[in-house]
């Protein structure tokens, strides 16, 4: 796999392509996940990818920020770019690799996995950098459940970017006021409501000054009256400029918040537009039916 950054960090100029995917795949075994994604999303835009469960939505986002690495094609985000070209043979062994895949301790903030094993360390350092830079929030948060909301909240900077403890506090307050939790900085996770746990995330994620933030179903799990407090920070920072991926079956919020829909189908993206293209005039007869099913 070859790395290239970006000294220049030209993509940060209003109207460029922020991320460019070009024929990405990504196999597990016996199956292919993503079939030659490409997609191209520009500064401060707020993306909506909708679609039925296993459609490789989820996998499409941990392919963004390396939690999963794709098996060929070409990934730029957040000024770094990948570039991975694999036979069909290549592929078929990685998979034998793979098997029985147990993550390991790796001397750095993040873990190593056998998928890394095959990478040598510049791009580890590339991909450490990328992932800095490309914040995630999970469906089930991962909220630190000994540190409080604040602590929470800091622990990021310190521990990944050295960042000096009062800088890292005041900031989080800051992110924590901006979410609307500054009065719950000394709470614990377990005395959180799920739409307070997830702007505590959100506001985790914040905390590394990520160029692109990237959410998997953020409000899945949430009681219907908690959907909204959640979806209001990302109109919030939609507004601010701040560049969003969002996987999502809250079809209202992709219809009127979006820049862009996507509606991806087996592995591929069977089309993208305008909310009201997609949602009024979608072309594809599968984009139809789905959204038939679905409109709320």
């Amino acid at each position: 796999m070859k790395v290239v950054v970006d000294d220049n960090m030209n993509y940060l100029q209003s109207g460029d392509d922020i991320i460019s995917i070009k024929d990405l795949h990504k196999h597990f075994p016996k199956i292919h996940v993503l079939k030659g994604i490409d997609l191209q999303v520009k500064k401060g835009q707020l993306i909506s990818i909708i679609g039925r469960s296993g459609c490789g939505k989820t996998t499409l986002l941990r392919c963004l920020n390396c939690l999963e690495f794709f098996d060929s094609g070409t990934l730029r985000i957040a000024g770094i770019t990948l570039s991975r070209v694999k036979s069909e043979a290549e592929i078929s062994k990685s998979f034998r690799k793979r098997t029985g895949n147990i993550r390991k301790s790796f001397k750095t903030p993040f873990k190593r996995t056998d998928d890394e094993a095959e990478l040598d360390e510049d791009f580890h350092i590339k991909v450490q950098i990328l992932r800095s830079r490309v914040g995630m929030l999970f469906q089930n948060l991962n909220l630190f459940p000994h540190l409080t909301v604040l602590e929470n909240v800091a622990r990021a900077p310190i521990v990944v970017k050295g960042e000096e403890k009062e800088k890292s506090i005041r900031r989080a307050i800051q992110l924590l006021d901006k979410v609307g939790l500054k009065d719950f900085m000394k709470r614990y996770p377990y005395q959180l409501s799920g739409g307070q746990a997830q702007r505590v995330a959100i506001a985790r994620a914040l905390a590394m000054s990520p160029h692109v933030m990237l959410y998997d179903e953020p409000t899945s799990a949430l009681d219907p009256e908690l959907v909204e407090e959640v979806l209001q920070v990302m109109r919030n920072l939609h507004k601010e400029g701040m560049t969003q991926i969002i996987v999502t079956h809250a079809m209202h919020f992709a219809r009127t918040a979006s820049d862009m829909v996507v509606y991806m189908e087996d592995g591929k993206i069977i089309e993208s537009g305008r909310p009201e293209d997609i949602f009024s005039n979608a072309r594809d007869p599968r984009t139809k039916q789905y959204l038939s099913i679905v409109k709320d």
